[in-house]
């Protein structure tokens, strides 16, 4: 993997677009390289919440989801540096991890809704 994010969209969403400081509503799958499943929202069998672009989730999300519509899919590929860098998470994920994600958005709630 390079040293830069991947992005991917496998279905085009039609909805409202993420922009920055909105409150998203995803169900996400994430895989290690060695095609080990660390997360899922699917598995907690709830929905994620989160604000998007104010450093709330890891840079690669940050960056990785601006402008994408609800109804989409879309993969990333997050070097370790926008991931979790030189730290561990959880059970799974080492230092200088890169991880995989595949991102449904189910919602996009701004302050004007």
């Amino acid at each position: 993997m390079t040293d830069e994010l991947k992005i991917n969209d496998l279905v085009q969403g039609e909805g409202k677009a993420v922009v920055k400081g909105a409150l998203i509503t995803t169900q996400y799958t994430g895989w290690l390289e060695d095609g080990t499943v660390f997360d899922s929202s699917f598995e907690r069998g709830k929905p994620f919440q989160c604000v998007i672009g104010t450093g709330r989730v890891i840079k690669g999300w940050d960056i990785g989801l601006m402008g994408m519509q609800v109804g989409g899919t879309r993969t990333l590929q997050v070097p370790a540096h926008l991931a979790y860098g030189e730290r561990s998470m959880g059970a799974h994920i080492t230092p200088n991890s890169n991880l995989r994600f595949e991102i449904q958005l189910l919602e996009v709630l701004t302050r004007d809704d």
